[in-house]
């Protein structure tokens, strides 16, 4: 009897659906208003972002030829005393591999400051785009009433998108025009009255 009056307990619960505060509860009023980007689209036509890349690579190109020559310089200094190295005593000789193996040592540890600067560099670059990329979703999703902005690329979880709340070619637009505006006001110097 027991058993039977927990098994007819546990259907009417099983029954009723749980109680939500009203503001909890989803509104057929208002749906959920959401898009999504492309974020590769958005990388490969953001001026901003092409502008910033192209900075960075021409500076690692120039550490890369400065990086270059240096071991262009030592490695004519390695030769050098290996082609001399029969008229060395043993103590020159000592010193020159001694010199060098410093000068091989200061070069690797310059090399992997420049590795460094680079990659702070572009981890600057990177915080700065997703500052930049936010500030304008928020502004855009207040404007358009978005609930949400979603991503869509290979590392995303959204793996389908309807095209009709794609939304990458009106952000790109306004996220050009914002850094057009920007770099226009950074390079027209203020008259000061």
């Amino acid at each position: 009897m027991a058993v039977l009056f927990l098994l007819t307990a546990c259907l009417v619960s099983c029954q009723q659906s749980p109680k939500t505060p009203a503001s909890e509860a989803p509104s057929s009023a208002n749906p959920l208003k959401i898009a999504y980007i492309r974020t590769d689209s958005v990388l490969a036509g953001y001026d901003y972002f092409k502008a910033a890349k192209s900075k960075l690579e021409n500076k690692g190109g120039k550490l890369q030829k400065e990086l270059e020559a240096r071991a262009k310089s030592f490695q004519g200094e390695v030769s050098a005393y290996q082609n001399n190295l029969n008229s060395l005593t043993i103590g020159q000789a000592k010193a020159v591999e001694e010199g060098l193996a410093k000068k091989q040592q200061d070069f690797q540890m310059y090399q992997q400051k420049l590795e460094q600067e680079l990659a702070g560099e572009q981890q600057k670059m990177n915080t700065e785009l997703y500052k930049k990329i936010s500030s304008f979703l928020k502004k855009y999703g207040d404007a358009k009433e978005l609930d949400a902005v979603f991503k869509l690329d290979s590392s995303s979880d959204m793996l389908y998108g309807n095209a009709a709340l794609d939304i990458t070619a009106e952000v790109l637009a306004g996220l050009n025009e914002e850094y057009k505006k920007q770099a226009a006001d950074a390079s027209t110097p203020e008259e000061k009255k």
